[in-house]
């Protein structure tokens, strides 16, 4: 799609073919933000979802604030990690509470996602956990709901992070009371607009913005390794990862190197595609990761350390697709200094040490001990949780049992 700029420097087209969302870049976004608030969704009372981290440590929060004026109804400082229930009623009732018609988060992808069932609360008139409980989608998240309300609030999203969340109408949050991560599939809507600015991604934590990456990386990996994935959703993939891998490699070397984040946030968007454009059902790294988040695990941590481990249970069933991501991964010539550095060769290893090599030179955890999972109850606990995902059915190697589950956490406990 191409990439034509407006008059004022912008470039605003749609991030898919469908037509949704749109994207945004080439502006500083709380110019880019305060455009669209008046032309294109002539919103008058925006409620801001901003990071802390981002309120405490930069003035990127006052400067949407102050480019957005007396349109700015409320702003909410935080949202913990994996999206929790009790959080979700609380900005719920706040937006409601001052007449919100537009939701603006400036964040990583925990505050898309409390944005996405924020808006569908709304719309339900949901005000407990019982609410909530009969909003999201159980173990299908793909179901059609017709006895849900749809929301009626429309999203920005600004992104600092990687992980994708922004591309999805599927918002994942956590029932603070059994730690289980639960899907809110249709009618929940993502933003609307995404606005991309890769000097504010800049602020992020560098861990936070490698291991999204690394989300992002898991999203094309899986997709192009599923065993109902197409030759137009394996060209997307491949895509994505010839721009995140040495992205992410880049940003490693060369914080300020805004060329190389902006080429990552470009990836997020192939990456997403083949999961919420093309159908491609995802694997185990996500199925069990969806479940070890809510454990006190990062986003994006969840794949560093499945990923690798997940594909070498499944390179029995997947072999030959496996072999041909690791061509994709050998193109690149920075990633081949890294693997060959590393011992790794052409023509020997699999794609699971490809990835643990690429993981690891990231300085991203590896192992369930490294991120404070440890002891049987904790793995039962995470095994058991994990049978109830999606995807952990259509990995391509289907997970039925708890032995299976359990086989692939011994491979990473450390």
């Amino acid at each position: 799609m191409a990439n034509t700029p407006n008059s004022d420097g912008e470039t605003y087209r749609p991030a898919y073919t469908s037509g949704y969302p749109h994207i945004s870049f080439g502006l500083p976004f709380p110019q880019a933000c305060s455009k669209h608030i008046t032309t294109t969704f002539a919103a008058s009372r925006v409620y801001i979802i901003a990071s802390a981290s981002l309120s405490k440590n930069t003035s990127y929060v006052k400067q949407l604030q102050d480019a957005l004026g007396e349109k700015v109804v409320g702003t909410r400082y935080g949202m913990k990690p994996h999206t929790l229930w009790s959080e979700i009623l609380e900005v719920c009732a706040d937006a409601k509470g001052v007449r919100a018609d537009l939701i603006v988060t400036l964040g990583a992808g925990s505050l898309t996602d409390g944005a996405k069932v924020i808006a569908l609360a709304m719309a339900n008139d949901a005000a407990t956990f019982a609410d909530l409980d009969k909003l999201h989608s159980g173990d299908d998240w793909s179901q059609q709901r017709t006895d849900v309300r749809p929301p009626t609030v429309s999203i920005i999203s600004i992104p600092t992070s990687l992980s994708g969340g922004e591309y999805s109408f599927l918002g994942g949050a956590t029932n603070d009371e059994n730690h289980r991560k639960y899907g809110f599939g249709h009618p929940t809507k993502g933003p609307a607009l995404v606005i991309l600015d890769p000097q504010l991604t800049t602020s992020t934590p560098e861990h936070i913005w490698l291991q999204s990456g690394v989300r992002a990386l898991d999203h094309c990996v899986e997709g192009f390794c599923s065993l109902n994935s197409t030759e137009a959703s394996d060209a997307i993939a491949a895509k994505g990862l010839r721009l995140l891998v040495p992205g992410l490699l880049k940003t490693k070397a060369d914080p300020a190197d805004l060329k190389a984040r902006f080429d990552c946030q470009m990836a997020v968007i192939e990456a997403m595609s083949v999961v919420f454009q093309h159908g491609v059902s995802m694997g185990a790294s996500h199925g069990i990761g969806h479940q070890l988040g809510p454990m006190g695990v990062g986003h994006g941590e969840t794949s560093c350390i499945l990923l690798p481990a997940v594909c070498k249970y499944n390179v029995s069933a997947n072999g030959v697709k496996q072999r041909k991501v690791l061509e994709i991964l050998w193109e690149d010539e920075s990633v081949v200094k890294l693997l060959e550095g590393r011992g790794l060769r052409r023509q020997s290893g699999d794609l699971g040490d490809v990835l643990d090599a690429i993981i690891s030179s990231l300085g991203m955890p590896r192992s369930l001990k490294a991120v404070g999972v440890e002891g049987e109850e904790k793995l039962d606990r995470l095994a058991e949780n994990a049978l109830h995902d999606r995807w952990c059915a259509t990995n391509p190697r289907p997970l039925t049992s708890q032995a299976q589950v359990l086989e692939i956490l011994e491979m990473v406990k450390g």
